[in-house]
């Protein structure tokens, strides 16, 4: 084959493929048409709830004493009884003896005291004759002065010493001391008993029968079992949903708002009735809170059974338990939302009509799980609670279809 013929060859190969490549791409189908995707984005929303009545403020603390002392004997000595109660949890009733002091010492003096009444009685006695003596003596002097004639001038006037008057006021009160020291003769030898001040549970004991105390060494600790207290500490917003909380007096006797204290025993939860019966005024400055203090009459009463299963036996509320408590706050119509639906800055993203709108609200109260707030929320109005973290007044979005009831 001769050269041109090798390019002719070569010519006709090269335009065949151009012409193939030219008809390839002129008969290749187009690609497949589709609609344009929705961009708006799908938020996850919760339903606006309107409730109205008190809202249960929440709080906890530790059960301690109403009252609690240390008892100790104002006089010293043996001890020489002590009562069965005055034990380490031994209940006592207001008034009972608990302890007897040996008291030979203090009868001896109760017997010298009163033999020194009698003695300075008798003094008394004496001292008040010597003075009427003394009185009818100068009567009689001056009356036969008179019948003589004589005239008593102001300057021979006698003296109180002339009718014995010092002798009788030293008398009188030589037995007003000796009856004072009888007093405390037999105040001393009524204090040999130690009583119980009150109602009240024997939180511990440190002495036995024939121990040696002196007055003022503490014997036992005492805790009255009429009420205890408990003290929850709140916050400034829940604190102020307590009506009249900073009107309660301490001293007026009478019970404040309810309250329901609930302590757990075993597995199973309990409750007791109490009251608020004041506030303290100050805060705490660690935590900044405000310091609410509970009483509950009878605490060992057996707690009412707060569970669904009922206990084979109920205990009674003990100092020291750590308890949940609930509190009737005041009366109002108020927005509950899930705490996700709070934004930050105390905004709330209600979603109708396919758009935000952005509704700010005052929180009155939060929960583990829902918020109670003040705004303009329409009861029923679907809040949004995920799916976007930035909206702006009116954009647009699409509700995430709720699953049906029953399914997961």
């Amino acid at each position: 084959m001769s050269r041109r013929t090798s390019f002719l060859v070569a010519g006709g190969i090269l335009a065949a493929a151009v012409v193939l490549a030219v008809l390839l791409v002129n008969l290749r189908s187009g690609p497949p048409q589709a609609p344009p995707g929705n961009t708006l984005p799908t938020v996850g929303t919760a339903t606006a709830e309107t409730v109205e009545g008190p809202l249960t403020v929440r709080g906890s603390g530790t059960v301690r004493p109403r009252a609690e002392i240390e008892l100790a004997p104002q006089v010293g000595g043996r001890v020489e009884w002590m009562s069965r109660s005055l034990v380490s949890g031994g209940r006592v009733q207001n008034g009972e003896v608990l302890l007897r002091i040996e008291d030979d010492d203090y009868q001896n003096a109760v017997q010298q005291a009163r033999a020194q009444v009698a003695q300075d009685q008798v003094g008394v006695l004496q001292a008040e004759e010597e003075a009427r003596i003394a009185r009818q003596e100068y009567d009689q002097f001056v009356d036969r002065r008179t019948r003589d004639g004589a005239v008593m001038d102001s300057a021979a006037q006698a003296s109180g010493l002339v009718f014995r008057e010092p002798q009788l006021e030293a008398a009188r009160a030589a037995l007003a001391r000796s009856r004072a020291q009888l007093a405390d003769a037999e105040l001393a030898l009524a204090r040999t008993e130690l009583t119980a001040p009150f109602d009240g549970v024997v939180r511990s004991e440190s002495v036995d029968e024939g121990a040696f105390r002196a007055a003022g060494q503490t014997v036992a600790t005492l805790y009255a079992s009429d009420e205890v207290e408990v003290i929850v500490p709140l916050s400034d917003r829940d604190a102020s949903l307590l009506p009249g909380l900073w009107a309660l007096r301490a001293d007026d006797g009478e019970a404040g708002l309810p309250a329901r204290v609930v302590a757990l025993f075993g597995t199973e939860r309990f409750a007791w009735d109490g009251y608020v019966h004041r506030a303290e005024t100050a805060l705490d400055e660690s935590s900044r809170t405000v310091d609410v203090v509970i009483r509950v009459p009878e605490p060992f009463r057996t707690g009412e059974p707060a569970g669904s299963t009922p206990p084979q036996e109920a205990p009674p509320l003990l100092v020291g338990q750590f308890v949940d408590v609930e509190l009737q706050g005041r009366d109002g119509t108020w927005t509950r939302i899930p705490r996700r639906a709070l934004r930050p800055g105390d905004e709330v993203w209600v979603a109708q009509d396919g758009a935000l709108s952005i509704v700010p609200v005052r929180v009155v109260q939060r929960s583990e799980s829902d918020v109670y707030v003040l705004g303009e929320i329409p009861n029923g109005a679907p809040v949004v609670t995920e799916g976007i973290s930035v909206a702006t007044e009116g954009m647009k979005v699409q509700l995430r279809a709720q699953p049906a009831e029953g399914t997961q």
